[in-house]
């Protein structure tokens, strides 16, 4: 089990682009790993209803996110392609696919540079994207930086910075108390399970916030052929 010292240290190692890196693989996958636009298509093409298809995966990311699993069977793979604790790059990986899922639901670009650099400040959460547009750091909200007339790369690169600092946060000590009571016998597994859930329903529901429809309303003889 990773300690609290090794957890820093890799931590200290990490670039703000690996948030890139697990947004890149959260939209596209990888082998068995279905990325959020197939997954988001299934559920659309299945629901016949982009907001009833957003509802499916919303409930399934906090399921996912809640459930102890998920890190523990996918952790090799994390960890081989990138430089950062398991349980965080799972963590970040089912929040960013979740958020790409809403935005193109939605009816964004999930290619777009100005839809991943608005998925990535939805990722901060509500608390972080109120704290840095209090700091003047983000302009205006996801939306509005998503139909951007051009792709800012500098603010592209504080919101990653931004999301660097947060997860540094969360392996240093800064919640210590949510870090010792996850390593408690018996207690860890479900104060994990409490708080990767509940902060994935958070940022779900910022996102909902955040990222309003641009999808028209379409019958299933439309949806069907749109994706077909």
């Amino acid at each position: 089990m990773m300690q609290q010292s090794d957890a820093v240290a890799v931590a200290e190692g990490l670039t703000a682009d690996v948030f890139h890196e697990i947004l890149d693989l959260a939209i596209k996958g990888k082998g068995k790993l279905p990325g959020a636009k197939h997954s988001a298509t299934q559920l659309l093409v299945k629901h016949n209803d982009a907001e009833a298809a957003v509802r499916s995966m919303i409930t399934s990311h906090i399921a996912m996110a809640g459930g102890q699993g998920f890190a523990t069977n996918w952790g090799g793979f994390f960890v081989s392609l990138l430089t950062i604790p398991a349980n965080l790059a799972a963590a970040s990986f089912l929040q960013a696919r979740l958020v790409a899922g809403i935005a193109h639901l939605r009816g964004y670009e999930l290619d777009d540079p100005r839809v991943r650099t608005a998925i990535l400040m939805v990722m901060l959460g509500p608390g972080g994207s109120a704290d840095l547009l209090k700091k003047g750091v983000l302009p205006s909200s996801a939306a509005m930086v998503a139909t951007a007339p051009v792709f800012d790369k500098q603010l592209d690169g504080q919101v990653s910075k931004a999301l660097l600092d947060r997860a540094m946060n969360q392996v240093t000590g800064k919640r210590l108390g949510v870090w010792v009571g996850k390593r408690i016998p018996f207690v860890g597994g479900g104060v994990g399970a409490a708080v990767d859930g509940w902060q994935t329903r958070s940022i779900a529901m910022h996102a909902l916030e955040e990222l309003p429809s641009r999808r028209p309303k379409l019958g299933r003889g439309v949806v069907e052929a749109t994706n077909s």
